[in-house]
């Protein structure tokens, strides 16, 4: 971890895991929580997903989801912020079927280490200040395709076209111009998605600084 960081022993711990579309980056952050044992809170970035209900369900689906702008990175600030202080705070949910946020919201305790993972978490530069550790996971588009298929299909209740059509007229090009320059921010690189000898690394990293 770099010599600049501006963690202090007497804060969370935030750090940020970013990467494309299926690259893993989820189910890093996931292990990573298992295995700090209720240590961790995890902060997903596409639950901010900007509230739009004044769009009619029809433009909705034409938003550009893998822009910045698609997402509330300052209200994810300032919870991390809030959070930094002690305070809890209730962390949007995002409902992909709709595209709009639910009514319910999560309940997020302030925990030693905060996790946030998402595609743009390195590329927006208020979010990039509050991170101690910035990782990045850097998996082949092939691979990354073949992952974001099976999960819009069986989770999301997309059909095979439609998917297809946003990948190549959204998503990979979005991750030209934002999501892979970001990678020269990180502090650790990820080569092909979960790894288990890499997501040790980033525990014993946490563990070192609880310590």
């Amino acid at each position: 971890m770099p010599d600049e960081s501006p963690w202090k022993p007497d804060r969370p711990l935030f750090i940020g895991i970013a990467g494309g579309s299926g690259s893993g980056k989820t189910t890093i952050a996931e292990a990573v929580v298992d295995r700090l044992d209720g240590k961790v809170a995890l902060m997903q970035h596409d639950a901010y997903y900007r509230h739009t209900p004044e769009l009619t369900y029809e433009e909705r689906t034409r938003v550009n989801y893998d822009h910045p702008s698609s997402l509330e990175s300052e209200l994810l600030v300032e919870h991390l912020e809030t959070l930094r202080t002690g305070v809890a705070i209730e962390r949007p949910q995002y409902d992909f079927a709709v595209h709009l946020r639910a009514q319910e919201t999560v309940r997020i305790e302030p925990a030693p280490v905060v996790v946030v993972e998402g595609i743009l978490v390195l590329s927006e530069p208020a979010l990039r200040s509050e991170l101690d550790l910035k990782i990045f996971v850097d998996t082949d588009a092939d691979l990354r395709l073949a992952r974001r298929l099976e999960r819009d299909i069986e989770e999301r209740g997309r059909d095979i076209d439609s998917v297809i059509a946003q990948y190549f007229a959204t998503v990979r090009p979005m991750h030209i111009e934002f999501v892979q320059p970001s990678r020269r921010y990180a502090d650790l690189i990820i080569p092909g998605g979960y790894n288990p000898a890499a997501v040790a690394t980033v525990v014993e990293l946490i563990r070192s600084r609880l310590n």
